[in-house]
């Protein structure tokens, strides 16, 4: 994948997950205060640090309300690979975020693209570790052929999106490099 390579992804998750602060994150690199997403928002970012530099990510950030969430397939549909943002703080909504996700996967084309889990939320005192998180989603009982990665990430501060953008990018390079080899 050459440096003016652009990628476009999914960004989904429950209401609350924090996917658009961690959008406008990684778009203006410093914490931005955000309302709740209606619909969507879509921004193009260039990476310029990480293994990712240079790439073009297109990401459409999608509304978590209930429902927004059958709206989701239609953005995975043009999409490259899915980031799926989880508030690691929230135990009580872990389950729905783990049927979210498996209603997401069931879809015979998302199986395909390449997943990233960003545990957002990280610097908070109750937040669950990455392990817990996991677990908790059922990452690991995922369907076979499902390549997937978890991060953990502060969408306020930044820590943690760096390396979960070169996550994504080493899925998406896996996934093509696959692709050749068939």
């Amino acid at each position: 994948m050459g440096s003016s390579s652009s990628v476009q992804l999914a960004m989904l998750g429950l209401d609350s997950s924090g996917k658009t602060t961690v959008l406008y994150y990684m778009k203006f690199e410093q914490y931005t205060n955000v309302t709740p997403t209606i619909s969507y928002n879509c921004e193009t970012i260039k990476v310029k640090e990480g293994r990712a530099k240079g790439m073009t990510f297109k990401i459409w950030d999608v509304g978590g309300q209930d429902n927004k969430r059958p709206l989701w397939n239609q953005y995975t549909r043009s999409s490259d690979g899915i980031i799926f943002v989880v508030d690691s703080e929230d135990k009580e909504r872990l389950e729905e975020a783990k049927l979210e996700l498996i209603r997401l996967l069931k879809n015979a084309d998302n199986q395909k693209l390449p997943l990233l889990v960003i545990a957002n939320k990280q610097d908070l005192p109750h937040s669950l570790s990455l392990c817990e998180i996991e677990t908790a989603l059922g990452l690991r009982d995922l369907h076979p052929g499902q390549m997937w990665s978890i991060r953990g990430a502060c969408a306020v501060t930044g820590e943690g999106l760096t390396e979960a953008m070169d996550a994504m990018y080493d899925l998406i390079v896996k996934k093509k490099t696959m692709k050749k080899r068939k």
